[in-house]
């Protein structure tokens, strides 16, 4: 199932944003046993895109949100996010 997650957040990241580089890391076995979503859905995502360029930390994240909207309602509890823009 988080291999199925993993390539759904890695299709709408990369449909829209278009990033040189895109790491996503299921972190749920980290929360088994929470309350909310029961340690699923539980990622990071490190990415590096141009449209990144001159956007704040908090603008790249929304870029991110936006990007997952759809995902954030259904198959993400939780998302930390790593955001640069290339050098």
């Amino acid at each position: 199932m988080s291999n199925n997650r993993i390539e759904m957040i890695r299709q709408q990241l990369e449909q829209t944003l278009t990033p040189q580089s895109l790491e996503i890391i299921d972190d749920s076995h980290k929360h088994v046993g929470h309350s909310g979503a029961g340690g699923m859905g539980h990622f990071t995502v490190h990415i590096c895109a141009a449209a990144f360029e001159g956007k704040t930390p908090l603008q790249r994240h929304r870029l991110v949100y936006e990007a997952l909207a759809a995902l954030m309602q259904t198959d993400i509890h939780a998302l930390s996010i790593q955001a640069s823009a290339p050098k």
